[in-house]
């Protein structure tokens, strides 16, 4: 099953009642990964009140794993209307943080809610994706003479060389995407190459 994901990062602003919301949206594939994004956004906008986000990662339609977090905002109006806005748009493994500075108007909590929404919905609208492509690892055991056209059936299957070992025989990584894996297969068995898929 492939979803769209986020190809790059993209930023949007909004302003409401002199508080602006600074949105960044982009692509992680584990929760970690979004972690760490935090910190760095954290690092970038250390005088802002609030750094609120959401990620949900996997297939969009049953995310594998999802998580929130309001920064100090009250409860349930920040995180929640960011995740809402992730729920909605059937893309998957991206996180999106918001941060606020605040205007000196309070938003109440209904007002809170909307306006994170908001934002959420600003840089989804403009965030770069494409689809996932489901690939296979496969590993490829040659002799020395085809080595080269390993290569050239990798590139024609849109798949990449992950590490090439040189010993009595070539060994490689290759990553395919899984509906090339069936015809790179033909092509290793008629040249007597030694693979395995997926281990």
């Amino acid at each position: 099953m492939s979803y769209p994901i986020p190809t790059q990062q993209a930023i949007a602003e909004i302003e409401i009642k002199k508080s602006r919301f600074i949105a960044y949206a982009k692509g992680i594939t584990e929760r970690a990964e979004g972690m760490a994004w935090l910190e760095e956004i954290k690092a970038q906008y250390p005088d802002a009140r609030h750094h609120c986000w959401a990620y949900l990662i996997g297939n969009p339609n049953c995310a594998a794993n999802a998580g929130m977090g309001d920064d100090g905002e009250p409860p349930g109006t920040a995180g929640k209307p960011i995740l809402n806005v992730l729920n909605h748009k059937g893309i998957g493994d991206v996180m999106i943080i918001v941060i606020r500075y605040f205007g000196g108007i309070k938003l109440g909590a209904g007002g809170l809610t909307r306006a994170y929404g908001q934002a959420a919905q600003a840089v989804m609208e403009i965030l770069p994706t494409e689809q996932q492509v489901e690939m296979d690892l496969i590993c490829v055991t040659c002799d020395f003479a085809l080595e080269q056209s390993v290569r050239h059936w990798v590139a024609q299957a849109e798949g990449q060389i992950e590490s090439v070992d040189y010993s009595q025989q070539v060994d490689m990584q290759i990553v395919i995407p899984k509906q090339e894996v069936d015809q790179i297969v033909k092509q290793l068995e008629a040249n007597r190459c030694k693979y395995k898929v997926n281990l």
